[in-house]
């Protein structure tokens, strides 16, 4: 999908860019794989603030995408490929034989007429889902499962893909986009193929107007508060925030921190984390 620019009638159309849309296909969504979405402005089930500079953004309906692609055997033909708006990355309605209809995620080179089917005696082909025992090794994958029939959790955002870098026993070895190297189960399902929409992170927002459409709030540095307010606030003019490291409004360590628990379980399935590190 290419990248559309603006004439510069305003400071901030000059910088905007947004997605022409070529890909999409279908304009208007599935009324049956529809569902009512509320706002919850970051906001927990006693109304607490719990995520901060959320809220407000344009009324959506959630689609109800297939991640776990478990109707085997039966083969679906791509209806249209449409925009989601609660995600990066388009998605496709297929259509099966029986008649049931679906949404997936839509990867590069899946176009209307095309033929996807899900199961062991799938072929390796765009859209396909397979499990990563038949997978060959080296190929380009995406919305993988972590623990078998739960559904795909890894790789699902646009332009992502993982390889599949060896089997071996139980396991098979991927490479996620961050540069991790991870097992997973090789009973597992994965979609074979890059997500699509691959150009979304050229997108320039342009204006402040475009991240309150999306439900984000204002964001105010806390370098430029007051020392009530913030730990890094006061001082006279631009100045440093006065502590060995930056921290949030109330004082705990921020940016950078690790936060993953030295004895998670998971933590024997991670060959080489992102930084080229291994596991202690």
């Amino acid at each position: 999908m290419g990248i559309k620019t603006y004439n510069p009638y305003t400071p901030s159309r000059r910088q905007m860019t947004g997605s022409d849309f070529s890909e999409i296909t279908k304009k208007t969504p599935e009324k049956s794989l529809l569902v009512s979405k509320s706002s919850q402005a970051g906001r927990n089930n006693q109304g607490k603030i719990t995520v901060r500079h959320r809220g407000g953004g344009v009324k959506r309906k959630y689609r109800v995408v297939d991640f776990k692609r478990r109707k085997d055997g039966i083969q679906a033909t791509v209806l249209g490929i449409e925009y989601d708006p609660n995600r990066s990355a388009n998605i496709a309605l297929i259509c099966y034989e029986d008649g049931e209809k679906a949404y997936i995620l839509a990867p590069q080179g899946l176009t209307d007429g095309m033929k996807v089917m899900n199961g062991p005696e799938a072929e390796v082909r765009v859209g396909n889902c397979l499990p990563l025992a038949q997978i060959p090794v080296g190929t380009q994958i995406h919305n993988i499962e972590l623990y078998p029939g739960k559904g795909g959790q890894l790789v699902r955002s646009a332009g992502n893909s993982a390889q599949l870098m060896a089997k071996e026993g139980k396991y098979a070895t991927l490479r996620l986009p961050s540069g991790e190297m991870r097992m997973v189960p090789i009973e597992c399902r994965a979609s074979i193929g890059v997500v699509g929409n691959g150009d979304h992170n050229l997108i320039n927002i342009g204006k402040a107007g475009r991240k309150r459409y999306m439900g984000i709030r204002p964001t105010v540095r806390g370098s430029v508060m007051n020392p009530n307010d913030h730990p890094h606030g006061g001082g006279e003019g631009k100045t440093g925030i006065g502590r060995p490291g930056p921290c949030t409004p109330w004082g705990k360590p921020a940016l950078g921190l690790k936060t993953r628990k030295k004895n998670k379980h998971s933590n024997k399935l991670i060959v080489r984390r992102r930084d080229g590190k291994g596991i202690k």
